[in-house]
């Protein structure tokens, strides 16, 4: 048994974190995680409504007896989904631990904290995580750009983010991103980690309920079948995900001269503007995206 900051804060035996999944984190793999010493997350918005979450909860404690936690994300939109009663129902079911990212949660950190729930705030930055910490969590997940998901805007990996946040933070803070074995988890705490939060190597597992066909390939993959999808401007975002598109030095074009027009241009200029490494502004410095 290793225990940690994190450990003793959330009650599980190993420094170890099956993070929220959509899809992904239901009650069969989050009760697996559990009874093999870890903490599992249950996904509320995989769940349709709030009653169906508090269905979900129970159901994982049929068929676990240890800490388990709820993972909640706030995210904008034009409809949300109703937030506060997703929230109700996690406290109402007695769960004492809960992982939020997203926008701010100001609001739900006061209310779970109210009720005695631990809450582990998801982080991209050094500057979000000592936002998060002011604003009273009681741990950080600071995720690398090798996380998937959305791994923030500033593309900092995590051999440099954990101890930058490290050497800061004086709550308990996990990593997340790129973390698939014990050699990881040393790793992690060598840099001044309290553990780590792993997703795509639990997705491989028997419990997940993803499709087998998916867990093959995830581990028949290689280190370089990483996709990076919905690249803004200068620097591509990365989320791991089976490799189908060209490398980045393929999506290069040049941008049309100053002497073609708009309507015989071979790439129109919404799009190659923001294409990797091509100059768009006086300064020559690449342009960043703009809604």
């Amino acid at each position: 048994m290793l225990q940690t900051r994190f450990t003793k804060l959330v009650g599980v035996e190993h420094p170890i974190v099956q993070g929220g999944m959509q899809w992904v984190g239901r009650a069969e793999l989050v009760a697996a995680v559990a009874n093999a010493g870890a903490l599992g997350f249950i996904t509320a918005l995989t769940q349709p409504t709030p009653e169906d979450l508090t269905k979900e909860i129970a159901r994982c404690r049929d068929l676990t007896d240890k800490p388990f936690g709820v993972n909640l994300t706030i995210l904008p939109a034009i409809k949300p989904p109703p937030y506060a009663e997703y929230r109700a129902a996690i406290i109402e079911s007695g769960i004492k631990v809960v992982e939020t990212a997203g926008n701010k949660p100001q609001e739900h950190v006061d209310e779970f904290r109210k009720h005695g729930v631990k809450v582990v705030h998801k982080c991209t930055s050094v500057r979000h995580a000592l936002s998060a910490e002011r604003m009273g969590v009681d741990a950080i997940s600071i995720d690398g750009f090798e996380c998937a998901g959305h791994p923030g805007e500033d593309d900092t990996p995590g051999l440099i983010l954990i101890p930058a946040a490290a050497n800061r933070i004086k709550i308990p803070m996990i990593a997340s991103g790129g973390f698939a074995d014990a050699r990881g988890l040393v790793a992690a705490l060598a840099l001044g980690a309290d553990g780590i939060n792993m997703g795509t190597r639990f997705m491989a597992t028997s419990e997940s309920p993803i499709h087998q066909l998916i867990k093959e390939r995830i581990v028949a993959n290689d280190e370089r079948e990483t996709e990076l999808i919905f690249p803004p401007c200068a620097t591509p975002r990365a989320s791991p995900r089976t490799r189908s598109r060209p490398r980045s030095s393929r999506w290069r074009r040049k941008a049309p001269s100053s002497r073609t027009s708009a309507t015989s241009s071979p790439v129109p200029a919404a799009r190659w503007s923001m294409r990797p490494g091509i100059p768009t502004k006086a300064s020559g410095r690449p342009a960043r995206c703009r809604a």
